[in-house]
């Protein structure tokens, strides 16, 4: 399990400042950020990753500075980001890029250790019966999910998700999320996942990280998630139902299926 540790991070286009003076530590948790939009969740997440440079602080990942686009950590989109004419299980594959050529990936020369590991994620995601499965012709649902797959095929030290489940039904979110959260559990990764759901975020983090203009507003655990913070963080208009009883989902349940291996796909991993 890794570490990640933010220190003092700043970051300003111009005139306007997106994240202002934000530091926290986790390790070993599946963390929420909340906030409104604008609010500074997607820019913290692009500087975690190194796809965005910060004005001051520091951000390491087990003791080393992130600089530059990460091939350790994963990353999850709220548009998939899929390539949409070839399989669920070509789409995960890609998550090995950053280990093969990109000559010997068009050819699906990859290491049968990755051929496997794309297929482990898939089953993680409750998706590997539709592995052959054309993505363009999945749910919304079902492609976030192949998302997460493609990410843990990176096997990264650390998974980020941006507003993973914004464009989904409340049934799609709570599937997806509950898969988000085996997945992270199963392979040891922490995760920091971006939200503007509370009742949703409420049901799934350990902790939760409130973000208002680019400040940090509270960093709290499941129990200390109240009303009132949402009232401050939202502004008392804002209607929210926090669910504050949910019970914490057992991420060895949420949407778990019976290992299932087609023929064919045994063949793809011979190939």
């Amino acid at each position: 399990m890794s570490t990640l540790k933010v220190e003092n991070l700043s970051k300003q286009y111009g005139d306007v400042v997106a994240l202002e003076d934000v530091s926290f530590e986790i390790e070993d948790e599946f963390v929420v950020l909340l906030g409104e939009s604008g609010a500074g969740k997607s820019t913290l997440l692009r500087c975690v990753n190194g796809l965005t440079e910060p004005t001051e602080g520091s951000i390491t990942l087990d003791g080393e500075d992130i600089s530059g686009s990460q091939t350790d950590i994963g990353m999850i989109f709220q548009q998939h980001n899929l390539v949409e004419g070839v399989s669920a299980y070509l789409n995960a594959l890609t998550g090995s890029l950053n280990r093969v050529s990109m000559l010997r990936s068009m050819l699906q020369w990859q290491s049968q250790e990755d051929k496997v590991r794309a297929l482990e994620a898939l089953e993680t995601v409750g998706l590997l019966d539709e592995a052959h499965q054309k993505v363009s012709r999945m749910s919304g649902g079902q492609q976030q999910r192949v998302g997460i797959a493609r990410a843990l095929v990176q096997d990264p030290r650390l998974l980020l998700a941006d507003e993973p489940v914004a464009s989904l039904d409340p049934s799609s979110a709570e599937s997806v999320m509950g898969y988000l959260r085996k997945a992270a559990s199963e392979h040891d990764v922490t995760a920091l996942v971006s939200l503007h759901q509370v009742n949703v975020a409420a049901h799934f983090g350990d902790r939760f990280i409130g973000l208002r203009e680019g400040q940090k507003l509270f960093d709290v655990g499941r129990g200390e998630l109240t009303p009132e913070l949402i009232d401050d963080l939202y502004g008392s208009v804002e209607t929210v139902s926090l669910a504050k009883q949910a019970s914490k989902p057992d991420p060895k349940q949420n949407g778990q299926q019976e290992r299932a291996e087609p023929a064919d796909i045994e063949q793809e991993i011979e190939a």
